[in-house]
């Protein structure tokens, strides 16, 4: 008879007695799991009066330099809150955020800045998650020139299989032109903490998280928060701040706001998969399309006309493509295959 280790047997009466608490609370969200570790950017090893992420715990760059910002500094440090370099902002919850640069145009170069973290546990393919975070527009901070900034849209957020992290001397990465949710609109607020969150369903075991910019400068769509003028036509970016991130299989389990539900139990038909000379879309009438190819390039872009919508694909290279759907603040993704 194979006797049972008494730790792992410790550790499946523990199991059973949370479940059997979160079955019985009366508040759902309670019992929630957040994927996200360290969701709120508080967890850090030192107060790290400096640009760069410092000693924050779980997050790292994925293109560039993203900044810890923390209210423990003295106001007006270089990272500090509720007045840094970039803006005078207090965080939305807890006494930390993020800020990266999610437009930049310097020289012809597309710089971005990512900031990537390791999920709790691998996504499951065919599950439904329920993603948000807060952002705002970085304004107002104490650099030389502190009103000089854009405001810019296409903030959202990217789950990966694989680890991006970048490390200095690294290459550029190409944009992607991809994510799975993301806000549509100009993130205009730099007073208030605006709500991105949306929904989708997992078709890998994603892993990792990043929260950017992902479109090329020419998808992106900017506006001037300061006024134009010397020295203006230095400073062509976009700084956001980032807080409250959360990631839960759970609808319940991340703050969607009035979005909750809205498209939920309404999936759209996308036929024939694998396609060959066209692809169906069903119920998405005046939605937003716009197609990557496996590696993220953009390869169409328009707006569904009827409820019955046909994309002519016939002349496109055979192979796999990510159709992403907007509509009503909302971003849904899906994966399609052209076949010989």
């Amino acid at each position: 008879m194979q006797r049972r280790d008494p730790y792992q047997l410790c550790q499946r009466l523990w199991w059973h007695a949370l479940m059997l608490v979160c079955w019985a609370a009366t508040t759902p969200p309670a019992c929630s799991q957040n994927l996200v570790p360290n969701a709120g950017f508080e967890g850090t090893d030192s107060c790290w009066q400096t640009l760069g992420l410092g000693a924050l715990q779980d997050w790292y760059s994925a293109f560039l330099t993203p900044d810890h910002l923390q209210s423990c500094l003295p106001l007006g440090s270089v990272n500090g809150l509720p007045l840094n370099a970039f803006t005078y902002q207090a965080p939305f919850e807890g006494n930390s955020c993020v800020g990266l640069f999610t437009y930049v145009d310097l020289s012809g170069q597309e710089q971005r800045e990512w900031v990537m973290v390791p999920l709790l546990e691998p996504m499951v393919v065919g599950q439904t998650y329920y993603c948000s975070f807060r952002s705002n527009a970085g304004f107002g901070g104490n650099a030389q020139y502190p009103t000089v900034w854009l405001a810019n849209n296409n903030v959202g957020m990217l789950f990966t299989s694989y680890d991006r992290r970048w490390l200095a001397g690294h290459p550029y990465p190409a944009a992607l032109n991809t994510a799975h949710v993301m806000h549509p609109e100009v993130l205009t607020d730099t007073v208030g903490w605006t709500l991105v969150s949306g929904s989708f369903v997992a078709d890998s075991t994603y892993q990792y998280l990043m929260i950017g910019n992902f479109f090329s400068n020419a998808l992106t769509d900017t506006l001037h928060l300061g006024p134009q003028g010397d020295p203006w036509s230095w400073f062509p970016r976009g700084y956001t701040l980032i807080d409250a991130v959360c990631v839960s299989p759970n609808p319940l389990g991340c703050d969607l706001g009035q979005q909750v539900g809205d498209l939920a139990g309404d999936r759209p038909a996308l036929f024939p998969n694998p396609a060959y000379d066209q692809l169906v879309l069903v119920g998405r009438s005046g939605a937003r399309l716009w197609v990557g190819d496996a590696v993220g390039r953009l390869v169409w872009q328009g707006r569904v006309q009827g409820d019955h919508w046909v994309l002519q694909v016939g002349a496109w290279t055979r192979g796999t493509y990510v159709l992403h759907v907007e509509q009503a603040g909302r971003i849904e993704v899906h994966k399609f295959v052209l076949a010989e």
